[in-house]
């Protein structure tokens, strides 16, 4: 391990549009923040090809694209952004304590305010075909990219509550929607479950598994087989949506910070203070509601301004108004 020890106001741990959005907020309050982008720098949107519902981009944006206008925003105002992924913390308990992090399992950073942003990472399916064809046809969020998909063929796999949602929201501007229930039962609740067999355009079918996504670039079509009769059959769909669930990056933070039974951590009600001082959390690794890029910002700029009020009470540098935050 690395012998220098750099000391930095605020450290922000994950690159996504939570990460930078702290970051251009935290730079213009003077805390010089650092931001480490993890193993995916940019986050999520970096494997998504269009991004049509972000404020600011009136004829959308690819996911890459827009953050990296993101990062050269927050770089603007001073922001370091170091390509590394954060592997150790060791936060403090005590009110203007300092926290510890371990960048790469060498290099040792000391800080005295911690932005975590580390998302969260979609379950896909894992097979070829399926990875494949990710930003071609499959996505794992059907808010995000059914828009594309209108007047279309879609298929969607998943039994829960979030499956089923994400199906009746296909169903309004699809032209079909075929779910797929690996049971032989949805795990969904009742309310959801009568909301999706209310829709005529929704297929379900049960005991029922992806074998393959055909197509060579884009999506063309999907072969389904019956995990109890092992028969297999294909449909004509253009778009299919993974909907079996999130991971939050949150691993290393454990026995440290506060989490929901699955993972996610748990924030003070609104704001995004985590249970120890002077350690804040935005964006999806701390919502498993939304997951949207605009609500990742939004928490992203609450957790800068959060992490400069601590900086303030614990005399590191002067409050600045809410007014001094305008863009200019």
């Amino acid at each position: 391990m690395s012998e220098n020890i750099e000391r930095i106001k605020c450290l922000i741990i994950g690159s996504g549009p939570a990460g930078y959005t702290a970051a251009i907020y935290a730079a213009r309050a003077d805390m010089k923040p650092v931001v480490y982008t993890g193993m995916e720098p940019g986050g999520q949107l970096t494997t998504t090809t269009e991004v049509d519902n972000f404020p600011g981009y009136p004829n959308g944006i690819d996911g890459p694209a827009m953050m990296v206008d993101l990062q050269k925003q927050a770089e603007r105002f001073g922001t370091q952004v170091r390509i590394g992924m954060v592997t150790e913390v060791h936060f403090s308990k005590e009110k203007g304590g300092i926290h510890t992090a371990i960048v790469d399992g060498k290099t040792k950073i000391e800080a005295n305010t911690v932005i975590i942003s580390t998302g969260a990472t979609a379950k896909y399916l894992n097979i070829p075909s399926e990875q494949r064809l990710r930003g071609g046809g499959v996505s794992a969020c059907a808010v995000c990219d059914g828009f594309f998909y209108k007047n279309q063929d879609v298929a969607i796999v998943g039994a829960g509550d979030t499956a089923a949602e994400e199906a009746s929201y296909l169903a309004n501007i699809c032209k079909s929607v075929t779910m797929l229930v690996r049971k032989d039962h949805m795990r969904a609740s009742k309310a959801m479950q009568h909301r999706v067999h209310g829709l005529k355009n929704i297929k379900v079918l049960y005991n029922s598994e992806v074998d393959e996504v055909l197509g060579d670039t884009v999506v063309e079509g999907l072969r389904i087989v019956n995990n109890q009769t092992q028969v297999k059959h294909e449909i004509d769909i253009t778009g299919i949506f993974i909907a079996i669930g999130h991971k939050p990056n949150t691993d290393i933070f454990k026995g440290q910070l506060e989490m929901e039974e699955d993972g996610y951590l748990k924030t003070v009600p609104g704001s995004t203070k985590t249970n120890l001082p002077g350690v804040f959390a935005c964006g999806d690794v701390q919502d498993k509601i939304y997951r949207q890029a605009v609500t990742a910002a939004g928490t992203g700029c609450m957790a800068a301004l959060d992490s400069e009020r601590y900086l303030a009470e614990i005399g590191i540098v002067e409050e600045v108004k809410a007014g001094d935050y305008s863009i200019k």
